[in-house]
């Protein structure tokens, strides 16, 4: 294994940042079910992120920033990554949700890069506008695609782990194919489903070296 690519929200992170977000306006509920359904397929990704991105509008940057910086992380999360890394394996995360956390989270959770998506705002407070590199269901598919067309790295040398449907477009192109506490659509094209919330658990599961 080369290259082990991780989804951040309830799979590095123990939640979904845009879940936080919404609570300091008072609308969890209401971006929750759409993040539910977003997850389990039932919505368009891109619909389901400018829909619940645009319930955000008017809330104060510095606010944002404040909340990504203090999410609460997986179980394991730091461990993993760091023992991936000590193999020489490349670790990367791939978020259908928002640079304020990945970004943040880069240097605690120690992954060597993050791609994501970024909450547009205009004079310190956000728009309700969003764009990025993980805007589509199929974005992550494309990505990694790139990155081992890149680093030269095959499809037996990738690891993607991931919870929800908008992880699936990854699993064509790695042989180990990881389903986190994941969503039913998932879970049936993995073919390691790790159901306790403890990333470590990984590391029984596949071979290092």
């Amino acid at each position: 294994m080369k290259l082990a690519v991780f989804d951040f929200d309830s799979t590095l992170m123990d939640g979904e940042t845009i879940d936080f977000l919404a609570e300091e306006l008072d609308i969890q509920q209401e971006v929750a079910l759409i993040t539910e359904q977003a997850m389990q397929g039932k919505l368009d990704f891109f619909e389901s992120l400018t829909t619940r991105v645009n319930l955000l509008k008017g809330l104060e940057k510095y606010k944002v920033d404040k909340i990504c910086q203090n999410l609460p992380y997986v179980d394991g999360a730091k461990e993993t990554i760091t023992e991936l890394k000590k193999a020489g394996i490349k670790v990367i995360c791939f978020s259908g949700g928002f640079k304020n956390a990945t970004s943040f989270a880069k240097n605690i959770l120690g992954y060597d890069a993050d791609f994501s998506n970024i909450l547009h705002s205009k004079n310190e407070i956000l728009t309700g506008q969003v764009g990025g590199e993980m805007m589509f269901n199929y974005s992550k598919g494309e990505m990694l695609i790139k990155l081992q067309n890149m680093l030269g790295i095959t499809k037996a040398e990738t690891m993607v782990v991931g919870d929800g449907a908008n992880d699936l477009s990854m699993f064509p192109y790695a042989d180990t194919k990881v389903a986190f506490c994941a969503k039913q659509i998932l879970k049936e094209k993995a073919n390691i489903v790790i159901e306790k919330k403890d990333l470590t658990i990984i590391l029984n599961k596949i071979q290092l070296t």
